[in-house]
């Protein structure tokens, strides 16, 4: 597989803050790249900079293997946008837009009458043909943005928070949408807040926070490289401390936190943690609500690495 983007270095400074502090990552051909963060992480400005609408201060960026720039619109063509702010023509129907869009890039009718009809089709907005953008919910308007981000079929795809204050069911058919692309050949760059999509669609994922790279890896990789492998909560009411000192103690156990009502006990490693939990409540007579078992999530790797949650 050859390398789709290739970025190194790179500094972009608004006066004294320093929004991306020597930021470097490659993505490979036919990959779902995730770029994981809370906002003001720095994912935005790292797109910005990746398309050329913005100046950065140091670094290199390659895409196709082509140094990037603002007049490289052999480049662009090859490139898909769907950005997180919602950009269509609000005067034109949904067809339009999509028509308009495609036309930047696809000047044969004939062939981009084609592709329009496609994505319409791609993103299930057909019975909203001649609806214009302000009759559309904002699930809908979504689809539009995206199938005007596509419809011209380009190689790479940007999506930066696409699925920002939608409803589930457009949620689920974007994020369906985006592994289908990915099937028929698009290499895509995901960006979001939300751990869950990241898990559900990306390949690798890169954590980043305060314009800086955390972690690399996909996201098994990622839970690997740190201690919780399992965490254990308990809801049980007014435990005594010496309750806390034993439950430390069990094989496997390195952190246990209590807030008076929910018992989090951290595990790295062993197979039956939970069943030494239950054996050890019952052993001593002490009941609890209810207890359940969780494997490590990306907001844990986040959190082991930072010190903090990476929802907002």
């Amino acid at each position: 597989m050859s390398t789709v983007v290739e970025v190194k270095n790179l500094i972009k400074r608004y006066k004294e803050l320093v929004a991306v502090d020597n930021f470097g990552f490659s993505i490979e051909e036919g990959e779902v790249f995730g770029l994981l963060g809370p906002n003001g992480s720095g994912k935005s400005t790292t797109i910005n900079c990746l398309l050329s609408i913005m100046k950065y201060d140091n670094g290199s960026i390659k895409i196709f293997g082509e140094e990037m720039g603002p007049s490289r619109r052999d480049i662009k063509r090859r490139i898909g946008v769907v950005s997180q702010n919602v950009a269509v023509m609000e005067d034109l129907n949904v067809y339009d837009n999509v028509d308009f869009f495609c036309g930047l890039y696809i000047k044969d009718k004939e062939k981009r009458k084609e592709y329009v009809e496609e994505a319409i089709e791609f993103v299930g907005l057909e019975e909203y043909k001649k609806f214009r953008p302000a009759k559309l919910s904002g699930g809908l308007l979504r689809r539009l943005n995206i199938a005007c981000g596509i419809a011209h079929k380009p190689e790479l795809i940007i999506m930066d928070e696409p699925t920002v204050a939608v409803d589930p069911q457009s949620r689920n058919k974007i994020l369906e949408g985006i592994l289908e692309l990915n099937k028929k050949g698009s290499t895509i760059i995901y960006t979001s807040h939300y751990m869950e999509e990241v898990e559900q669609i990306c390949s690798r994922i890169l954590i980043m926070d305060k314009g800086k790279k955390i972690a690399v890896g996909t996201k098994d990789e990622l839970k690997r490289g740190i201690n919780n492998t399992e965490t254990i909560t308990v809801n049980v009411k007014n435990i005594a401390d010496k309750v806390i000192s034993d439950i430390e103690s069990i094989h496997h156990v390195y952190k246990v936190k209590y807030d008076g009502e929910t018992l989090k006990i951290m595990c790295n490693g062993g197979k039956h943690n939970i069943s030494h939990v239950v054996e050890y409540f019952a052993d001593n007579n002490i009941g609890y609500e209810g207890i359940y078992s969780e494997l490590p999530t990306l907001n844990d790797v986040f959190l082991e690495i930072t010190g903090k949650e990476l929802r907002d």
